[in-house]
């Protein structure tokens, strides 16, 4: 029997859907996917858009897309040939996980969660098991889930202080959601305790699955021939985010990139030298950016070089990696990373991709999504911690000109990248233990089977 408050939640998510609507709509005018079967968001599906009994994987964003992507060739290596129903609510999301697909799996939108929309997505998929990574629980969801018995479970689960104040404000809804979950899998223990603060049952701590993600050899062998040409070290600020681009590109104008030096300021002159000793790159976090940050970085005075023109970029240019799926390819170019998201009070973003890739990494003093790991790769040697820009800068020049030191760091990254794998394999077991012993029933309460009819025969995933 549901509450009367998860009732007047329903209520409230049916009536919004008209501005539901709107946003799509103008989110699609700078981001064409919004616009792409947005009648799936509401549980509206074409007939050739079928796929039932399928393990489905919900990855809201880009950053748990490349998480999914992890664990889903886990499921396929432990469970060959397993389908996969995988939905996201993002456009960057969607256009990552349409490379995950293989035949017979399915891509939709998550749908908007109101007791019709979900109830027409659950009616149309059955999966099996829901996996949600990282941090998306609904509601409706959730509930619509526990009353047709299909185990829910939340994968590489985190949870940091901002976003546990933020559900014990709406606790009316949050402590139900949580606790209807079947499983949570939680990256940290400090992760764990706050998840378990608000009912989850949390049934391991498997650390984080992007530990277990292999950088692309053929992008690190690309990066590797073309270090080889390029005339100066690179430090590239990855994965930035709104302001931070702004703020590197004003450090290095106040440090006398854009224009000489007189020889009488001395000090600053040689910063200034050193500045101009290295080649500087900007990876925006989301592609939309690209064109913004491209303006900006000529505003300030900077020539700009786009990884998407084609011929060599010179030397006096800001390069801007204006690509999705290369940062393999930009983390073996690079010499130093500082840490897009930690600049300003963002929370930081993955740093296990550039240690995986045996890149030093200076990060800001905001790293609240990755805190263990951060702590971690302080630990290890991997990283170094600075208070703002302009300290990262000048902490990135003084590893330019020690190689040494950034050989031990990249080394320490390495290793600490290694050390930290197998949250994929536990995860993967874990799922495919709770799927083989589900038998889901339909909305009425009764039992299905592949098809939608009274089941007769053993689950798909045995």
């Amino acid at each position: 029997m549901r509450s009367l408050l998860l009732r007047l939640y329903g209520v409230f998510t049916t009536v919004v859907q008209p501005l539901v609507r709107r946003k799509l709509r103008r989110r699609a005018q700078a981001e064409p996917g919004y616009g792409v079967a947005v009648e799936e968001r509401f549980g509206y599906y074409d007939e050739a858009t079928t796929g039932q009994a399928q393990c489905w994987v919900h990855a809201v964003s880009l950053g748990e897309t490349r998480a999914a992507a992890i664990l889903i060739a886990e499921l396929r290596r432990q469970y060959p040939g397993v389908p996969i129903l995988l939905t996201h609510g993002t456009a960057t999301g969607r256009e990552e996980g349409a490379k995950l697909l293989e035949p017979g799996d399915t891509q939709v939108w998550q749908p908007w969660d109101t007791p019709g929309a979900v109830g027409r997505f659950l009616d149309r998929f059955q999966p099996r098991i829901g996996v949600l990574m990282e941090t998306e629980v609904w509601p409706e969801m959730t509930a619509a889930c526990a009353e047709r018995r299909i185990p829910l479970v939340l994968a590489n689960a985190r949870l940091n202080e901002k976003s546990l104040a933020a559900a014990e404000r709406l606790a009316w809804l949050a402590r139900p959601a949580y606790s209807a979950l079947t499983a949570v899998w939680a990256q940290t223990e400090a992760d764990a305790h706050r998840l378990v603060s608000l009912g989850a049952k949390v049934a391991g701590i498997y650390g984080n699955v992007k530990f277990d993600a292999t950088p692309d050899a053929r992008q690190l062998t690309a990066a590797a021939s073309l270090r080889e040409r390029l005339p100066k070290p690179m430090v590239v600020l990855a994965s930035s985010r709104d302001g931070e681009e702004r703020m590197l590109l004003e450090v290095l104008k106040r440090f006398g990139a854009t224009s000489p030096v007189p020889p009488e300021q001395g000090a600053i002159r040689s910063i200034s030298k050193r500045v101009h000793d290295v080649q500087w790159m900007i990876v925006p976090r989301h592609p939309q950016r690209f064109d913004e940050v491209a303006a900006l970085i000529e505003a300030e005075g900077f020539a700009v070089a786009r990884r998407s023109a084609a011929g060599q970029p010179s030397e006096a240019e800001i390069w801007l990696g204006d690509s999705l799926g290369e940062m393999a390819l930009y983390y073996g170019l690079a010499d130093v990373a500082l840490l897009g998201g930690s600049f300003e009070p963002l929370g930081g973003q993955n740093l296990i991709e550039p240690a995986a890739c045996g890149c030093p990494v200076v990060m800001g003093p905001s790293t609240f999504n990755f805190a263990e790991a951060a702590q971690l790769s302080l630990a290890a040697g991997a990283s170094l911690r600075v208070e703002g820009m302009e300290q990262a800068v000048t902490a990135a020049l003084k590893l330019v000109e020690n190689p040494e030191r950034r050989a031990t760091m990249a080394q320490a990254a390495l290793a600490f990248s290694s050390s930290n794998r197998g949250a994929a394999e536990r995860t993967a077991a874990a799922v495919l233990a709770i799927a083989q012993a589900a038998q889901p029933v339909t909305a009425k309460g009764e039992p299905v089977e592949e098809g939608g009819e009274p089941a007769r025969a053993e689950p798909t995933l045995d």
